[in-house]
């Protein structure tokens, strides 16, 4: 599921914080601490110092996401083109599979339409357990299924505690539209201003809270009033959703896609609707990796010279894994060599189809860049899925995908508020951070907006990555994230744990300890003999694809 903490309980958790600057400068992700105060990643100090007029090679960056609108002026002549297909044929040209992918797939549509929203894996999981336990007598259970059954229950629970704390938000997000309305009636016009609402005489007690509540979020965040009304509305729709779909065992949209669902590895299905229903996330995320940075208009992307192909197989609500599996094997085989993966779930459903379809990634040296997540726990020790850990090891083979990333969220504030409050850390599972925090990109039909999220944070890694595969186009992708790690900027002050519990060393909340960083990547890069065996891909074909992984 991807998610974007844009919404009003971000908002509550800054509120109470006081900074000289409420808003992050735009383009905060690229700047540096030493020219400009900012811990961005270096982007324009690099550019600038190091790669001026040196050449570089066209690298292809998958984006699996909600889609990507192809039309945006600051993505649409960067967007990956299928010079195989002839576009609105009807016929699969270059004989891949998929008929007229032009600028790349989606694996959450079919002939009746496309899949927007989707039910979380635990619900599916449940309505699965729900369907084998109906009717059976727990005391004859076998061992096995008795464990299985207890899974279920407890997967069961999740959902009704769930449920039960929907209503309880719903009310409270309810109130503080009221408290917001309130508010604005007594400050009597259309344009409602902090200055306006500190001059407020009020007598009732609890609107002089909501009063300085929300004083204090519009201070902090560095927005509008009316902009706060709208991400209270957008938290109260997405609360809604979950309630309707995200936890609704009856809703089931796969039939729109018209598959076999329960082989994970079919794969002649989907659409070429690479935009699909809501491709505001994706499209984000595409914009940070590479929006075009010379045409002044918009947002300037990390890279400069990549091609962006969309992937659509996240809904709203949790992916499904044969979907992940299909995405990243499509990309592989038509010639991305850098994946982002902006989303995430605690359940997993075939982590077996995934795991090979990292595997064959890793295997044909492509590097994924995954999202660390934005429940602002360690996944040392909870359940993140999908991630580098393969669930079958063997005993002589991999126990991990040596080409995978997985990466934290950083705001621009510094300090003890370094690391954002939302992000999922880990010293074990976390590899480094990057930007992910009031971040400015594109958004369909010609739009911009800040989101903040580890979904912000990997895009600005891949875009790092790009960079180096771009003009090193020698390294490995095993060698690309060696150096990514190899460059952080270490910081070892004490900071606010994320999730909101005491104090905690920045340098413990991932392998690294430290923030990505594109000059000093591209310095060690310059003195780092490339070993990447095979040339670069600049499109694949059938006729060009690797061997693809056997079925189970």
């Amino acid at each position: 599921m991807y998610r974007i903490v844009i919404g009003l309980c971000s908002m509550l958790f800054c509120a109470s914080l006081s900074f000289a600057q409420s808003s992050a400068p735009e383009n905060w992700f690229n700047l540096d601490q030493s020219s400009n105060g900012v811990p961005g990643v270096s982007t324009e100090r690099m550019y600038e110092s190091l790669l001026k007029g040196k050449s570089s090679e066209t690298v292809v960056v998958a984006v699996i996401d909600s889609g990507v609108d192809p039309d945006h002026e600051d993505l649409k002549d960067v967007m990956w083109v299928n010079e195989g297909e002839i576009p609105g044929n009807g016929i699969d040209d270059d004989g891949n599979g998929y008929v007229d992918d032009v600028h790349g797939w989606n694996f959450i549509g079919g002939k009746k339409g496309n899949v927007h929203h989707e039910t979380l894996e635990v619900t599916r999981l449940v309505r699965k357990y729900r369907k084998m336990f109906d009717g059976k007598d727990v005391e004859s259970l076998s061992k096995k299924d008795k464990k299985m059954y207890d899974k279920f229950k407890e997967m069961e629970k999740v959902i009704t505690d769930k449920k039960g704390s929907l209503d309880q938000q719903m009310q409270g997000m309810q109130n503080f539209l009221d408290g917001l309305t309130k508010l604005k009636e007594a400050v009597g016009s259309d344009e409602v201003t902090v200055e306006a609402l500190q001059g407020l005489e009020l007598e009732d007690e609890d609107i002089q809270k909501r009063r300085d509540q929300i004083v204090g979020i519009l201070n902090s965040q560095g927005i509008s009033y009316d902009d706060l009304k709208e991400n209270v509305k957008g938290g109260m729709e997405y609360t809604k959703n979950q309630a309707d779909y995200y936890y609704n065992e009856d809703y089931d949209p796969r039939n729109v896609v018209g598959d076999n669902y329960l082989d994970s590895y079919q794969k002649s299905y989907g659409n070429n609707d690479v935009q699909g229903p809501d491709a505001g996330h994706g499209t984000h995320v595409a914009g940070i990796i590479g929006a075009i940075r010379n045409n002044d208009t918009g947002i300037k992307g990390v890279a400069d010279n990549i091609r962006i192909m969309s992937v659509r197989a996240v809904p709203d609500g949790d992916e499904r894994d044969k979907d992940v599996a299909n995405a990243i094997i499509y990309a592989v085989d038509n010639g991305a060599t850098i994946i982002n993966m902006s989303f995430g779930k605690s359940y997993g459903w075939d982590k077996g189809a995934v795991d090979k379809a990292v595997k064959y990634a890793t295997k044909n040296d492509v590097l994924l860049v995954h999202a660390a997540g934005n429940d602002g726990k360690n996944t040392d020790f909870a359940n993140n899925f999908p991630n580098d850990k393969f669930a079958k090891k063997g005993l002589f083979g991999p126990k991990e995908a040596k080409t995978w990333l997985e990466i934290g969220a950083l705001t621009w504030r510094g300090g003890e508020d370094a690391p954002a409050g939302f992000s999922n850390y880990g010293k074990e599972n976390v590899d480094l951070f990057a930007p992910g925090y009031q971040i400015l990109s594109t958004t369909p039909d010609q739009g911009y907006q800040k989101f903040s999220g580890t979904s912000m944070a990997a895009p600005v890694t891949a875009g790092v990555a790009a960079v180096l595969r771009s003009y090193f186009p020698k390294l490995s992708a095993t060698q690309i994230k060696e150096i990514l790690m190899q460059s952080t900027i270490i910081n070892n002050d004490m900071v606010n744990k994320p999730g909101g519990d005491g104090k905690i060393k920045f340098s413990e909340l991932s392998k690294t300890g430290g923030v990505v960083n594109a000059y000093k990547a591209v310095k060690i890069a310059e003195k780092t003999q490339g070993k990447r065996k095979k040339k670069f891909q600049k499109a694949a074909s059938s006729k060009a694809k690797a061997k693809e992984p056997a079925r189970a």
